[in-house]
């Protein structure tokens, strides 16, 4: 089947089997490695990606249904002016670590700021519950996250 889609930012149209899932397409076709693929059953966050701005797990879900919408990876977020200070409070606080899970924090603490979700430590914990970290450095992800929510609540 044929597929149209905004793929970070450029209209793009490709040919994909009905059963194939949104992961596959992304880092086997199209070579954008980003998204990482760990436990294949919506419970890590590794894999996510943002399709009309809401995280979804890419790893269980259909390539079929981003038909006509937009789907962001990290590759196509870092271009943005949105990457640069939740990069940048990664940095400070030291929450990159191995980096395999950071793509999909990242991602899912844009959506979840864009939605005004974040609000304070709770909200941070509860929002990335979905994101599991193996280095299980949680404490400066945290951190980074608060930094990110401080200073929009300061604009």
């Amino acid at each position: 089947m044929r597929i149209a889609l905004e793929l970070n930012g450029a209209q793009t149209s490709m040919d994909i089997e009905p059963q194939e899932f949104l992961l596959d397409v992304l880092r086997d076709d199209l070579s954008l490695t980003g998204a990482k693929r760990s436990c294949d059953t919506q419970v890590c966050g590794s894999c996510t990606v943002l399709v009309d701005g809401a995280p979804v797990s890419a790893c269980s879900y259909l390539a079929a249904e981003t038909d006509e919408r937009v789907v962001t990876t990290i590759e196509g977020f870092r271009d943005t002016p949105a990457f640069e200070p939740i990069a940048a409070a990664f940095t400070r606080q030291a929450a990159l670590q191995c980096g395999f899970c950071t793509p999909g924090m990242v991602l899912t603490i844009h959506a979840l700021l864009e939605d005004g979700e974040l609000t304070d430590e709770a909200s941070i914990r509860r929002g990335l519950a979905g994101n599991l970290c193996r280095c299980t450095g949680y404490r400066a992800i945290l951190d980074a996250v608060s930094e990110v929510v401080a200073a929009r609540m300061a604009r």
